[in-house]
């Protein structure tokens, strides 16, 4: 894969995270951090899975597990890096029992959500293959 490809999709992978920081971020201003946990559980696998359909659909650089562990690295190391270690300046974020909610659940999420897109779209694309014999 060469380096616009690779761009590509790590943008992508950006993008899962930024939405998913807007989702908690507008989720802790205007509810408690329990609802915020709770509303980022639902929203990060479908962000990512809408971001991966998109992806998927207009470049489908990489394998469907590739992309999964991308969408979810990307997002875990900005989140030590950005969020833990610059602004919470706190580990608690990954350690805490409320990382659970906050972070492992819908990093696994992300996971699922883009793992399963990629392989729903390239079964589809395989399904509409003409036969070659």
């Amino acid at each position: 894969m060469n380096s616009k490809k690779t761009i590509i999709v790590l943008i992508h992978a950006f993008i899962v995270w930024v939405l998913c920081a807007a989702v908690m971020g507008i989720g802790r201003a205007v509810t408690t951090q329990q609802n915020a946990f709770i509303i980022h559980a639902i929203a990060a696998p479908l962000v990512s899975a809408l971001v991966s359909l998109n992806y998927f659909r207009k470049f489908n650089f990489t394998s469907p597990l590739q992309t999964a562990l991308i969408f979810v690295l990307v997002p875990a190391i900005l989140d030590l890096l950005i969020v833990s270690l610059l602004i919470l300046r706190s580990l608690d974020m990954f350690t805490s029992p409320a990382s659970l909610f906050g972070t492992w659940i819908p990093l696994t999420l992300i996971f699922l959500a883009s793992f399963l897109t990629g392989l729903a779209v390239t079964h589809r694309r395989l399904e509409k293959r003409p036969a070659t014999n």
